[in-house]
């Protein structure tokens, strides 16, 4: 038996369609590569910058004051839920933390997008979670101050400027499609 006569056992082309792996009446064949368009890895700029300052806005919090009759620092605030984390939730200290711990994820997942990723999607939806949690934690003490935003000092302003940025730069890395050639 000689080589043509032997059927091989792998093709490298293999036919679109026809019964018993006869090439089909046009004998078009569907070629083993892909003829999708390729997909680039680049980085997502301007959600990262989004990101990025929602996590400096958290940071800047924690040297300003958060109530305007009160003197206590975000890092105050912080370090008093720190201590007594067995009832942050009935002291309202859990807002600080979520606020400034939050900030942080949101600075790390920035600097990530600045990272080349065919989408930034997953990252994106972290984000937006992440967020969530903060405009949760904001909106919960204006609620609780009837919306009266004389009530709250520069550090709490900058707070709503970490809901604000981490939802925008979230949305902005979810809805950002693929770029393609």
């Amino acid at each position: 038996m000689t080589e043509r006569e032997q059927e091989p056992a792998t093709t490298e082309m293999s036919y679109a369609s026809g019964a018993g792996g006869a090439p089909p009446a046009g004998g078009a064949t569907a070629p083993s590569w892909s003829t999708d368009r390729p997909v680039f890895r680049r980085p997502d700029a301007l959600a990262g910058l989004l990101l990025l300052l929602a996590g400096i806005a958290a940071l800047v919090s924690l040297l300003l004051r958060w109530l305007a009759d009160d003197d206590a620092t975000g890092l105050d605030l912080v370090r008093r839920g720190f201590s007594g984390l067995g009832d942050l939730v009935e002291t309202g200290l859990w807002q600080p933390l979520v606020i400034v711990l939050g900030g942080a994820v949101l600075l790390v997942l920035g600097l990530l997008m600045f990272l080349p990723a065919r989408t930034h999607r997953v990252r994106g939806l972290v984000a937006l979670v992440v967020s969530g949690l903060v405009v949760w934690a904001v909106l919960v003490p204006l609620v609780a101050a009837e919306f009266d935003l004389g009530f709250f000092g520069t550090g709490f302003w900058c707070a709503i400027a970490v809901a604000v940025l981490g939802l925008l730069g979230a949305f902005k890395a979810l809805l950002t499609p693929p770029r393609t050639a």
